[in-house]
This record gives structure tokens, sequence and C-alpha cells, in this order.
């Protein structure tokens, strides 16, 4: 189909696909540095079942075998890591693991 004959959505969904292809060999490492718009609604790394993980631009993300647990512990390949703040990014601003995050109503306030 050429240029010509694409309706304005099909254009617009080329050029998100475009703009996200862009980001896979260097991803973003914050998440205000990834796309907005209609690129952020498209797959990084193309449709599911193109590929493994391990073969496409998703590898660039890290290791797949990476596991948090609710003890603050990580595993990689099922073993322990030595260094598990390593594999832990900055807290999301406002999030529940952010340190300066206003209290939330219902949860029990922390008592100094």
């Amino acid at each position: 189909m050429s240029d010509d004959q694409k309706t304005d959505i099909e254009r617009e969904k080329d050029e998100a696909r475009e703009e996200v292809e862009r980001l896979e060999d260097d991803p973003p490492g914050k998440l205000e540095d990834w796309p907005s718009g209609k690129a952020k609604y498209e797959t990084f790394g193309g449709p599911e079942g193109e590929h493994s993980y391990d073969e496409g631009p998703e590898q660039n993300l890290g290791p797949d075998s990476v596991r948090h647990h609710e003890d603050g512990s990580v595993t990689v390949s099922g073993e322990e890591a030595d260094n598990p703040d390593a594999y832990k990014g900055e807290p999301i601003p406002g999030g529940p693991t952010d340190p300066d995050a206003p209290h939330e109503p219902s949860e029990p306030a922390e008592q100094d």
C-alpha cells in the first residue's frame, strides 16, 4: 500500500511503531523518557510471538529471569543476587516505595 492510499490512522500507527523501534537498541532508563502519545501503546520489540525475549530487542531491558520477592531479596536465574539493589530502579514519585510520598488515609499512620 502506498503512502497515498494509507489513512491518517494507519500513518499515525506507522509513525508510532517507528518511534518505538528507534528506542530498541538503547531503551530509556527513566519512565519520563519513554514516548507519549500513540507510541506509548506500541509493544516494545513488536507484536508478541514473533521472536523470543533473548532473540529480540527486549534483551536490552535486562535479563528476563530477574525475580523480586516480598522480603526484598532478588533472584536471577534462580540464584540469589549478591547485591539486590543493583536490580532495583528509583522509586516512582508518589508511589508505594517513594519515601517522600504522602501518607495514604487508608493505611495506619506510622508512629515515630
